[in-house]
């Protein structure tokens, strides 16, 4: 394998096309091409097949490039802040992704392609236009995270309360007036639903943490309540101590 360094960074060059030399440089693992004016990458790209991480945010991307989806062994893919609506049925060739982002685009509706892409652990989608989620959501078997901030949502999504997995959860920034009991989630350990039109925070789990209104003064009582149990297990504990050790001491006598 050529020798050179596995990460290449052109971020904020004011690019409109991607320099052809890169497309030679089979040893990339990572490269970033954020900040530019791209609307298309050069089908030589399709060449990095040991690339690892492209980050393509802030650019002027109408579709999602064909050659980043023939990168079979790309992990970590960025298309944030670009001019996304859809996304290729192609996409589904990245069966090693781990970390999806495409916030701050134009999606109307979430793309039902995502669930054959079974590594997948982190979906950025803030900042679209979804007012709905797909109700067989939870076939997402993998993912962990996920970013649904500065949507559409007026209700919870349902689905969501089958994503049993998932450990982060952020609606911050939509219309939802009211949440579910959360606490039956028990992958679930951090929730942001802060800016919404809620006067406090649903029920969640005893180790989740929460991010939004009266999430901190709920946080504190459970964690009142939390210590005044440990200081009843505690007395407990010595009680019983004590009283096993009273019929010894009267044997002795």
């Amino acid at each position: 394998m050529p020798v050179g360094d596995p990460v290449l960074d052109l971020s904020y060059r004011k690019l409109r096309r991607l320099p052809s030399r890169v497309c030679s440089l089979e040893y990339l693992e990572k490269l970033y091409v954020c900040g530019n004016r791209l609307r298309r990458l050069p089908s030589g790209v399709a060449r990095l097949q040991v690339l690892r991480t492209l980050a393509l945010d802030f650019n002027k991307l109408d579709d999602v490039p064909p050659a980043a989806c023939q990168l079979a062994n790309l992990t970590r893919l960025y298309l944030g802040s670009n001019r996304l609506m859809s996304l290729p049925s192609e996409l589904r060739n990245l069966q090693n992704l781990r970390c999806l982002w495409v916030e701050s685009n134009y999606f109307q509706r979430f793309p039902r392609l995502l669930y054959e892409l079974p590594h997948l652990r982190s979906l950025q989608f803030g900042d679209n236009r979804l007012r709905s989620l797909p109700s067989d959501l939870w076939r997402m078997e993998a993912l962990r995270g996920l970013w649904l901030y500065g949507n559409r949502f007026r209700e919870f999504p349902r689905a969501l309360l089958r994503m049993e997995s998932l450990e982060i959860l952020d609606l911050d920034r939509n219309q939802i007036s009211s949440f579910p009991n959360l606490a039956h989630l028990p992958g679930l350990r951090l929730f942001s639903y802060d800016h919404n039109p809620v006067k406090g925070p649903p029920k969640v789990g005893e180790e989740v943490e929460l991010v939004g209104e009266g999430a901190q003064e709920a946080m504190e009582t459970r964690a009142r309540r939390k210590e005044a149990r440990r200081r009843a297990a505690e007395k407990e504990a010595e009680e019983e101590e004590a009283q096993c050790t009273v019929p010894a001491i009267c044997e002795e006598e």
